[in-house]
């Protein structure tokens, strides 16, 4: 995997966006304004995502390619070294990251994206 395959399948998410909020390099992922995956753009190996608290430990146990997000709630995000990942690994956590985004939204918004 590659920053720039990683980028198209964050980007190919139903309603996500992309944004610089906090500097030049770091690269945000957004679905309805939250944030589902952040990377930075002068270290590409890691891209960090969204996971269930319980889920985070056991992929961390499982996989010394993943580790507790750096500057982020340790609970509840992961780094992943993407180099070193399967592609199918890569997606399912990156899926894992999004639908943890949309779990937490409205009701109603939930149900635009087929989750009710």
């Amino acid at each position: 995997m590659n920053i720039e395959d990683a980028r198209i399948y964050c980007l190919s998410k139903q309603n996500a966006t992309e944004d610089f909020p906090f500097d030049e390099t770091t690269l945000v992922f957004r679905v309805e304004n939250k944030i589902f995956a952040i990377t930075d753009l002068e270290n590409t190996k890691w891209f960090c995502v969204k996971c269930d608290a319980d889920y985070a430990v056991e992929l961390r146990e499982q996989y010394p390619q993943i580790a507790p997000a750096w500057h982020m709630n340790k609970k509840y995000w992961n780094q992943l070294d993407i180099a070193a990942l399967s592609d199918e690994l890569f997606y399912s956590l990156v899926d894992h990251s999004y639908n943890e985004v949309l779990k937490k939204l409205p009701k109603k918004t939930r149900i635009r994206y087929g989750m009710e």
